[in-house]
């Protein structure tokens, strides 16, 4: 199980003070590969500027707001969890590997700056409780954005 207050306390140390976003996206991005057990992807998409930093195979480069998982969590504006991304009507495949993801809305000034994205190729690899820490994880890239 993933121990998230220590994964916020890592991020919130490698972001600190560091004004460079392509950097803090790619660090937490690297964080969550390095910490997170059984997931294939996991990086940023961002709602102006499409595909960001990310660890994983090659990714789609843009998501319109309301199609597949990425875009249904901006449209809703709430952390999508999905079981089995086979049963997720209009899921965009951009690994066939996939099979459970988790979507993270990402705000700045009020606004949704994009979204956390997390693959796994295990059906329902995510809980609740991962939900919850990476709403936290999440919280701390909204103060350094």
């Amino acid at each position: 199980m993933t121990n998230y207050d220590q994964l916020v306390l890592q991020l919130s140390a490698l972001t600190e003070g560091i004004p460079h976003e392509v950097a803090n996206l790619a660090n937490a991005s690297a964080l969550l590969w390095q910490e997170l057990e059984d997931i294939n992807w996991a990086g940023f998409y961002k709602m102006e500027k499409g595909l960001g930093p990310f660890q994983g195979k090659p990714a789609c480069i843009e998501i319109p707001v309301g199609r597949g998982v990425c875009g249904t969590a901006v449209a809703r504006d709430k952390t999508q969890l999905v079981y089995d991304v086979h049963q997720f009507p209009g899921h965009i495949a951009c690994d066939c590997a996939s099979n459970s993801e988790i979507v993270v809305p990402i705000h700045v000034r009020g606004e949704i700056w994009g979204v956390l994205d997390i693959d796994s190729p295990t059906v329902g690899r995510f809980t609740e409780a991962d939900q919850t820490g990476l709403e936290r994880f999440v919280k701390v890239l909204e103060q350094v954005l």
